[in-house]
């Protein structure tokens, strides 16, 4: 683990920070697209991941050298943290100019990544960017109390508190922007959102820092985001991705149409029944038994599940509450363009028009909250039990790679298997990175075609990215992240057994 980490850091490493691809020659790199040698990538999979599992592994081993390491993607993600206090997908120690750079040329012709196509030069709550960083840095501060990077923490929490909107919502991105009207649609980095959890995890980040810091100020903000739920919710029980300001169910990307959202309603409906174990307040319960029924209305006739992998369509047409499903012609973003309608075949690769909803889970777990009196609900809650001591900080924030369980259990052939694919430079190469064309300027070709309507990337023009199926081996950033609790887990494991 040492070596593994050593190596990253010696030789990978820009600065203390990662991107999630490199080839083994360390020539290209990508994030969720290529970056530049003076970028970092702030998304799961790179930079802040590595600071979560490196404080766990410094937990689980009680080495201090795996604290130092973490100690240095802290300081690269205070380095990249922005005037106003957040972060954007990317940081770019170069500065304003390369990455402007970036943003006119390999960013703009992303096709699917619209939100890489234009430089707001703000910072984005999107894929869990500026709440996890900052909690990030909640937990390098409370680890030891260092007092270098309590005014980081106090910048990003002021942050979140700043941006929230007075009725508890949040935008995507901030300070705001309007800047960005694509094809007619309008700039929605404004809009309140639910898209990627940004509500969600800004709530948990202020509960944790309540948590761990005793904030009271902290309170009401945390109220009002709560709420933010009951207010969004449709009389029909539903919830929408996004909201304009006054709360109208609103699009965002050309390939996200102003529509309902099972995936979003239930989500959203999980997390009201937690509200009410926070507070114990009923109205949290009130209208699930909607959101239950609509969530029944709308699913796909078992013709449509595809072979009952799956129970919904992504999109929900505001009031016909039936299907709308997108799909795209052309081969580039310059000439290419996204269309909706109600028929379920050529669905984009990138973003499949149906989903899985579990709503069977939804019932059950409102079956049982819903019989507990508000003082048993509420018995954990919190907001109530008051700080946390600090010994108790690896068990209430540890944070595992997405899809990884924590508490999986490790066997000696696994282990053996991650040791013998580390190479002779300390190293875990992996086939199958997400890599991308090289920028090669704006694309050309006109046509409307159909050639790309299911694929992850378009022409040679288009800098999406794109799963390589080839034998090319390449240095994951996940992989070190997964392998490094894999191996935590085993040394958990023999450490209980003695």
């Amino acid at each position: 683990m040492l070596k593994a980490t050593a190596y990253m850091f010696d030789h990978v490493s820009t600065e203390g920070g990662f991107v999630w691809y490199y080839t083994p020659d360390l020539s290209r790199r990508w994030g969720e697209m290529e970056a530049y040698k003076s970028m970092i990538w702030m998304q799961d999979g790179g930079t802040v991941q590595v600071g979560h599992m490196l404080l766990d592994v410094y937990h689980a081993t009680g080495n201090e050298l795996f604290y130092e390491y973490a100690k240095k993607t802290a300081d690269a993600v205070i380095k990249g943290q922005s005037k106003a206090g957040g972060w954007n997908y990317m940081v770019d120690f170069a500065g304003e100019e390369s990455i402007k750079k970036w943003y006119a040329t390999i960013g703009k012709n992303g096709w699917r990544l619209e939100e890489f196509q234009h430089y707001y030069g703000n910072d984005t709550y999107d894929d869990d960017v500026t709440s996890n960083t900052s909690r990030l840095l909640l937990r390098i501060y409370i680890e030891k109390h260092d007092a270098k990077y309590k005014p980081a923490l106090d910048k990003a929490i002021n942050f979140i508190l700043k941006s929230q909107y007075p009725n508890g919502g949040w935008p995507q991105r901030y300070p705001l922007k309007y800047d960005f009207q694509k094809k007619g649609h309008p700039d929605y980095s404004s809009f309140y959102t639910f898209n990627d959890d940004v509500i969600g995890e800004n709530l948990n980040f202020l509960i944790q820092c309540y948590q761990h810091l005793g904030d009271k100020r902290l309170l009401e903000p945390i109220k009002k985001a709560m709420n933010f739920y009951c207010l969004s919710q449709k009389p029909n029980g539903a919830w929408g991705q996004q909201y304009d300001m006054k709360l109208n169910v609103a699009g965002a990307r050309t390939y996200e149409p102003a529509a309902y959202l099972p995936r979003a309603t239930f989500g959203n409906a999980m997390l009201m029944l937690k509200f009410y174990q926070y507070t114990g307040d009923k109205k949290f319960l009130a209208h699930i038994p909607e959101a239950i029924s609509w969530l029944e209305k709308v699913k796909l006739p078992a013709a449509n599940t595809e072979g009952g992998h799956y129970t919904h369509p992504l999109f929900v047409e505001v009031g016909t509450d039936k299907p709308i499903y997108v799909h795209r012609k052309g081969s580039n973003v310059m000439y290419g363009y996204y269309y909706t309608d109600t028929i379920d075949t050529k669905l984009l690769g990138h973003m499949h028009g149906k989903s899985m909803v579990n709503v069977e889970a939804l019932k059950e777990e409102y079956a049982r909250v819903s019989k507990l009196t508000p003082e048993e609900a509420t018995k954990d809650s919190p907001l109530k039990k008051g700080m946390v001591n600090d010994k108790e900080v690896s068990q209430h924030m540890s944070f595992g790679p997405r899809n990884f369980e924590m508490n999986f259990p490790v066997n000696e052939s696994m282990v053996k298997s991650i040791l013998n694919g580390l190479d002779a430079q300390n190293r875990w190469l992996v086939k199958h990175a997400m890599i991308s064309h090289p920028y090669i300027g704006d694309g050309q070709k006109k046509e409307p075609t159909d050639e790309f309507a299911t694929t992850n990337v378009g022409d040679e023009t288009d800098t999406s990215p794109y799963r390589d199926m080839s034998d090319q081996l390449y240095l994951s950033t996940s992989a070190y992240i997964q392998n490094m609790y894999m191996l935590m887990r085993y040394i958990q494991s023999a450490k209980s057994q003695h």
